[in-house]
């Protein structure tokens, strides 16, 4: 996994999944363009904003509502790569880790448009902007084997 690097999109507390893709959004002819409906309803033009390997950081309890797989796969077509957050809906934690998009939960100080610069492997967050740094918990070695693999179904199928 080593270390990501990515622009910053900021988020406040309690992004459910509803926000990040609305449900109508959820039939299975949009299944490969969910990404082009994220955050349509808070934040329209978002996808058109956003490029691969960004980050989304946000406050506490992100991913709360329902328990679909759809919202962080369309945060990861549309190229989000990791979300930095206070804390985590349990569920959306866990579709996350399943699909392979990195979250770390940490709280830490960031504006839209910082550089975080994230060393999965060893626990620490670098603000490139700022210059600040925090420290945060490792993921297991199974879970850090499941996202270098792509996920859970990329890793049963052998991994990327």
């Amino acid at each position: 996994m080593n270390t990501i690097n990515g622009k910053v999109w900021k988020f406040g507390d309690h992004v459910d999944t509803d926000q990040i893709i609305p449900a109508e959004r959820l039939t299975s002819q949009n299944n490969d363009k969910l990404g082009t409906f994220l955050f349509e309803k808070v934040r329209p033009g978002f996808p058109e904003m956003v490029s691969k390997g960004d980050m989304i950081v946000a406050g506490k309890n992100f991913g709360c509502g329902s328990s679909r797989e759809h919202a962080p796969r369309s945060l990861m077509q549309a190229g989000i790569v990791c979300v930095v957050a206070e804390s985590f809906a349990r569920i959306f934690y866990r579709n996350s880790i399943n699909i392979g998009l990195i979250l770390v939960e940490c709280k830490i100080e960031a504006d839209e448009g910082d550089i975080l610069s994230v060393d999965v492997d060893n626990g620490k967050i670098i603000n490139e902007t700022s210059k600040k740094s925090w420290s945060f918990p490792e993921y297991p070695p199974y879970i850090k084997e499941l996202i270098a693999s792509g996920g859970l179904m990329a890793r049963l199928k052998g991994g990327k």
